[in-house]
């Protein structure tokens, strides 16, 4: 008894949203047969206008949503939420819901204003005297003292509506399982749905992990230059601080956007950096006092936009490695736009306190050979001499295909 209690407020109030949504359709049937018409045209009137509204009623999406709610909330079910878009099948099932559930809110919310009725008036009647209560064309005699002693226990019919709502709310629970769940199609839909929103959430904590993994290593090298050049160059060091404070705010900006996209749910609208950003980039790795040579060859600009978005980030984790692990004194970079091909190079020396054999993959070449291995791509990283000079260099390489393959 405790637990049917508990949840009886929850089903009464599904009960009342349903003796609630009859007001529309009730309030057209009448006003369709208006007196003073032949019985069965008001009969075919009231009915066409009832139909005409639930149908109306379960059209539009936000209905089947709202009722899937209630369902989870009020019913207990565990219903997945609608899945975008709607269909014929949509709205006939969700209007064959609405009526079950209007039925069964507009009895349970009748039966229970009865019995509390019945709850206060046949105690009212003995207090005051006694008399007759006539409901229903029946009349009920409550005689006074000790005669009427029985109407008290009439209150514990209050009881009664707990168990009123949890009938209602057993017949139609089976029913929202069936009219409201997902057919498999439906399923299919809802899975695709949530694997996109894991697939945008990677690509946006990958986003965020290049930027300021980028940004962080840029500016702690900047500030060990700015520290250096203080007193011997204090115009040096303020350009230094300069480009610090410009690389930490805009890293600041992205952190935000990512942030709240994924506290809300979304997908990114502003456009990513792309190839075209590519001298913003370089320019400020060499602001960090980096010897960078940058070598470009075709038109970067006829790189299909994913494979441009793609290598943009793929150039921007190997330019932090090289900073980060390498000497950065030296670093090579060579970008080529082919006919079918856009391959990336980077050189660099190694660090002089680590040897480029021992060099951390960590999550920055995890992502870059994730980015080449969705684009069908192929990447290399690793040591490498330098025939000319017998050097040993660490070279990282990237080639994105232009086209699809057939």
């Amino acid at each position: 008894m405790r637990t049917v209690l508990i949840r009886s407020p929850r089903l009464w109030l599904h009960a009342v949203a349903g003796a609630l949504l009859s007001l529309p359709p009730a309030l057209a049937a009448v006003l369709a047969a208006p007196p003073g018409r032949p019985l069965p045209l008001r009969i075919a009137a009231s009915t066409v206008a009832l139909l005409a509204v639930l149908a109306a009623m379960g059209f539009p999406r936000p209905a089947r949503t709202g009722s899937v709610r209630l369902a989870n909330a009020l019913l207990g079910t565990e219903l997945p939420p609608p899945a975008h878009g709607t269909s014929r099948d949509h709205r006939l099932r969700t209007t064959a819901w609405l009526v079950p559930h209007i039925v069964m809110g507009v009895a349970v919310t009748t039966v229970t204003f009865l019995l509390l009725l019945s709850a206060a008036v046949f105690p009212g009647v003995w207090l005051t005297g006694g008399g007759h209560v006539s409901t229903f064309g029946t009349t009920v005699p409550v005689g006074a003292g000790w005669r009427g002693v029985w109407t008290p226990l009439v209150s514990v019919v209050t009881l009664a509506v707990a168990y009123v709502a949890q009938g209602g709310a057993a017949v139609v629970r089976p029913l929202a399982l069936v009219l409201l769940d997902h057919r498999p199609a439906e399923r299919l839909a809802a899975a695709e749905e949530e694997l996109n929103r894991l697939v945008g959430q990677q690509r946006l904590a990958r986003e965020l992990h290049d930027s300021i993994g980028h940004t962080l290593t840029a500016s702690t090298i900047q500030a060990a230059v700015a520290g250096e050049l203080l007193n011997r160059d204090p115009q040096a060091a303020r350009r230094a601080l300069a480009s610090i404070e410009e690389t930490t705010r805009s890293a600041m900006d992205d952190l935000d956007h990512v942030l709240g996209l994924l506290r809300a749910g979304d997908t990114p609208t502003a456009p990513p950096h792309t190839l075209a950003d590519l001298g913003p980039l370089t320019d400020g790795v060499r602001q960090t006092g980096a010897g960078l040579r940058v070598e470009t060859r075709g038109d970067l600009t006829r790189v299909p936009t994913a494979v441009s978005r793609e290598a943009y980030r793929i150039i921007q984790e190997g330019l932090t490695n090289a900073l980060r692990y390498g000497d950065p004194s030296s670093i090579t970079l060579k970008v080529t736009a082919g006919e079918e091909w856009l391959d990336m190079e980077l050189l660099n020396l190694p660090s002089g306190a680590r040897s480029s054999r021992r060099r951390p993959a960590g999550q920055g070449l995890d992502g870059i050979r994730e980015r080449v291995r969705t684009l069908r791509g192929e990447t290399s990283a690793g040591p490498s001499y330098d025939a000319e000079d017998g050097r040993e260099r660490w070279r990282l390489t990237a080639r994105l295909p232009l086209r699809s393959p057939a």
